[in-house]
């Protein structure tokens, strides 16, 4: 770490106290960026960097609700509008028990370069809640989603703030959201959050989106060493939206996906998934909310093991669609000692700072989260686009639109590293390429 990162990131720390996921977030694109900061006096002169680490807009409020029982629960709800420059904040909304400010933060700003990687117009934002929907009733969700949104529609709209989707938020907290949303505003305003329904504004391929395009991007990586996911061994962590659909890309591109976890343990099933087993998979979690030892007892010869544990099976291609921080440094050692050739992070930085070290040095295939799963913001983008025309595009039109940006992400990516004189580091070329981007339009704003 040069003097003037360890400096500036003291800053941060002091600033931001306990926000450890917000200072790793800072931290790696700031390592990044600092030597072309160096060689733009005007970035400089500008505050740039100290204005963008900085949220614009930072709204925490209590959200009570009452559960079936009659009993009053009070949730803490957040948004964080980040930066605005390049459009209105765009970014998911988590509901978790882990969720905090400092999370929250890391999410958003991290989003504030993925956005500016896909082109489209969108700021970076984030929010969500502590409120965990595990084993609650449908009921029970609608009350919490009425109450959350009947703080969070004064601060949104098409134009300023479009929340979507994230870990805890599915298909069934969108709808409950825009309804109260159209409820209290007399508007059906069909761009004010993406992820909806395909019969009330939603747009085809949404739900795949994010796990289609990290496969895309894997597989542009994997094209520059004139390799292909034909007959690759693919593990997946994870099982919910982004792992059941990029499970289901890999099979498509001929691969063979051989593990999937949850927050209890994981299944490692060397037969490879096919469509009977996925399809599982999707009702187990999708609609029965079960947990992912069933397979291991549905299908003969998977194996299920508690804890953690995923990254330790061989394996060509690794695909971290889970959480933040679950792929350590032992993990990648463990992983590029079996065999590993390529990582594509479908999850918002899944990886740790001493695993991307080690993934960089060996001159691994690794693709940061910011621009390996920008696919379900691209795609939210076009559904955006789809609500402003009043229109909708067809499965095809809008795969054709992701695998573009997953590619020109990928390209993008490359030159840029190539131009600042780091070839072949996807997390350079990720973040110098959306920094730049945004920095530019914040001196064409001035002082905002």
């Amino acid at each position: 770490m040069s003097s003037g990162v360890a400096h500036f990131m003291e800053g941060i720390v002091a600033k931001n106290p306990a926000e450890k996921e917000f200072h790793q977030a800072v931290h790696e694109v700031v390592e990044s960026i600092f030597p072309v900061i160096e060689q733009h006096p005007e970035f400089k002169k500008a505050g740039i960097l100290e204005r963008i680490v900085e949220p614009e807009r930072v709204l925490m409020f209590r959200v009570p609700w009452q559960d079936d029982d009659g009993e009053v629960h009070v949730n803490r709800g957040f948004r964080v509008e980040f930066n605005g420059a390049l459009g209105p904040y765009k970014g998911g909304l988590r509901f978790h028990a882990s969720v905090n400010l400092g999370i929250l933060k890391f999410l958003g700003f991290e989003q504030i370069f993925k956005n500016a990687l896909t082109t489209l117009a969108m700021g970076g934002g984030k929010g969500g809640s502590d409120f965990d929907p595990k084993g609650k009733s449908d009921n029970e969700v609608m009350r919490f989603c009425q109450s959350f949104m009947t703080e969070l529609h004064r601060h949104i709209g098409p134009d300023t703030d479009v929340p979507a989707g994230d870990i805890g938020v599915g298909g069934r907290e969108i709808g409950y959201l825009f309804g109260q949303y159209r409820r209290l505003t007399n508007r059906f305003d069909a761009g004010v959050l993406t992820g909806k329904g395909l019969g009330w504004g939603g747009s085809l391929i949404r739900p795949e989106a994010t796990g289609y395009g990290t496969v895309y991007f894997a597989q542009e990586m994997l094209g520059t060493r004139d390799e292909s996911f034909e007959g690759k061994r693919v593990l997946i962590s994870g099982s919910g939206n982004v792992a059941q659909f990029a499970a289901e890309k890999v099979m498509e591109l001929g691969g063979k996906v051989i593990s999937m976890s949850d927050s209890s343990g994981f299944i490692i099933d060397d037969a490879g998934m096919d469509q009977e087993k996925l399809q599982f998979v999707f009702d187990l979690k999708n609609k029965r909310r079960g947990r992912i030892r069933e397979y291991s007892e549905r299908f003969k010869g998977a194996e299920y093991h508690e804890g953690r544990g995923v990254w330790n099976t061989p394996c060509d291609v690794a695909l971290p669609c889970a959480t933040q921080n679950e792929l350590t440094g032992e993990d990648a050692e463990i992983l590029l000692k079996n065999g590993c050739i390529a990582v594509s992070e479908g999850a918002n930085m899944p990886s740790t700072p001493d695993a991307v070290d080690l993934f960089v040095a060996r001159k691994t295939l690794y693709g940061p989260g910011k621009a390996a799963n920008a696919g379900g913001v691209a795609v939210s983008g076009l559904e955006m686009a789809q609500n402003s025309q009043r229109m909708s595009w067809t499965r095809e039109e809008v795969d054709a639109k992701l695998h573009w940006i997953m590619k020109n992400i990928h390209s993008t990516s490359v030159e840029t590293a190539e131009r600042y004189g780091t070839p072949g580091n996807y997390v350079n070329g990720a973040n110098i390429a959306g920094f730049l981007r945004v920095a530019h339009s914040m001196l064409d704003q001035g002082l905002t």
